[in-house]
């Protein structure tokens, strides 16, 4: 399961700044100005082989009784209650001041693993500046400049140093392992009342699995001789004792939870229509690689305008999930349940397919005589051969010659004719393009 890292500090210190060296996009909005960021905001990064998800939070104030700013003191509380690591960040020029003493103060009381990243530090690695934050008691500051770069990577990896790395987590998936399904979808969709339907109605024996240290509950259940494995984002564990203000709808126990499953079931509720947070989701889902199937729940309880309605936006707010089946449900009502199964079923099959080289190469052939690619200036692109290069989801390699001159819309030609031969559904497919050396440019 991927470690979660929280960024915290007290405002305009440098934490989304850093937040996009770390995510390696530009996802937070940075300017100099303090308290721009005032939700959480979350990113998924890489160091090497290692994933984690970040957290971005609002300037810090624990003391702080009203307002806006007590609003963004809990969601940085929030932020640090779902955090595996924090990362505290403080700002060298600007010194040590009496609201970094509050924050490390609160931060010695939660228990959790804290990195002091002193921003702001571009050529000042030996300053003496450095020292007067050892004040804080949490342990060596290290030195970084978010803005430039610096030292992000060993910040990174310290923070990461006492969680364990899953290196087979990309090895080729075991035919008998049984598939991971998560159930996600925004609060009070019915998440809670459909997996308590599927326990209760297939007559199941479940048993509760405590696990890691976050929590994460994986209910073990066969249907039919499969055997699957349910990954909860739904609410079933108990309510925590420790944090009492941790909302029901926990972002990060959905993200972990996307990022482990093979398939996920994206429930939709019609009485509402499709929202940003289902289409955030959604996003997320689909950046992930994983294998996804569409449900809509309370379908008995809206009419027929309502139906048409939702079908519209989930056909242009969902455009991205063309690939994905489509089911209407109801789980209080138990209907229509059997199919849900059997496109599960299905999207994992087809997310876990074997495509032999020589069938892929025929394909991308008898694609290239039916539409040869666009030329660009000078250059035609050459499609020479393809390969599978990994599952779930599955990546088709394709090598060739000025392959960097390919369209999106040849891409997407090609995914149209890999899919249509191999039965691919509710699987994100992807290509990548790996162009041969020119020999002869260094001369």
């Amino acid at each position: 399961m991927k470690p979660v890292i929280a960024l915290v500090g007290r405002p305009n210190v440098g934490k989304s700044t850093l937040f996009n060296r770390m995510t390696k996009s530009r996802d937070a909005i940075v300017a100099d100005f303090a308290g721009l960021t005032r939700d959480r905001h979350y990113g998924d990064g890489r160091i090497g082989e290692r994933e984690f998800i970040a957290v971005d939070t609002g300037g810090f104030e624990p003391t702080a009784e009203s307002g806006i700013v007590k609003e963004m003191a809990k969601q940085t509380r929030q932020a640090v209650a779902e955090a595996d690591a924090v990362i505290f960040v403080v700002d060298v020029r600007g010194g040590l001041s009496a609201q970094d003493h509050d924050i490390a103060k609160f931060l010695r009381t939660t228990g959790k693993k804290v990195v002091l990243a002193a921003n702001k530090a571009e050529g000042m690695v030996e300053s003496p500046l450095l020292g007067e934050f050892y004040e804080l008691g949490l342990g060596e500051p290290h030195p970084v400049s978010a803005a430039h770069g610096q030292g992000v990577r060993s910040l990174t990896e310290a923070a990461l140093a006492d969680f364990p790395f899953d290196e087979d987590a990309d090895a080729e998936p075991d035919p008998d392992a049984p598939i991971r399904l998560a159930v996600a979808g925004r609060p009070n969709v019915g998440k809670s009342t459909l997996i308590n339907t599927w326990l209760g109605e297939e007559r199941l024996v479940a048993f509760d699995l405590p696990g890691t240290t976050r929590d994460a509950i994986h209910v073990p259940f066969e249907r039919h001789g499969q055997k699957f494995e349910l990954i909860d984002t739904a609410g079933l564990r108990r309510k925590g004792k420790v944090f009492e203000t941790i909302e029901k709808f926990s972002v990060v126990k959905t993200l972990q939870a996307i990022a482990d499953a093979n398939v996920v079931l994206l429930l939709l509720d019609a009485t509402q229509g499709v929202t940003d947070q289902d289409a955030h989701i959604a996003g997320y889902i689909l950046e992930s690689g994983r294998a996804v199937v569409l449900a809509v729940n309370k379908w008995d309880a809206v009419d027929d305008y309502q139906k048409q309605t939702l079908q519209r936006s989930i056909e242009q707010r969902l455009a991205f999930l063309k690939f994905a089946p489509l089911l209407h449900i109801s789980a209080t009502k138990r209907q229509g349940l059997g199919p849900v199964w059997k496109a599960i079923a299905d999207a994992h099959a087809s997310a876990t397919r074997k495509m032999p080289t020589p069938v892929l190469t025929r394909l991308l052939h008898e694609a290239v005589e039916h539409q040869t690619p666009k030329r660009a200036g000078m250059f035609r692109p050459k499609l020479r051969y393809a390969h599978q290069g990994g599952m779930n989801p599955p990546i088709v390699v394709i090598h060739g010659n000025s392959l960097e001159h390919v369209t999106d819309s040849y891409k997407r030609f090609l995914e149209g004719r890999f899919r249509e031969h191999f039965k691919l559904v509710g699987t994100p497919l992807r290509i990548e393009m790996r162009s041969s050396r020119n020999p002869f440019d260094e001369k």
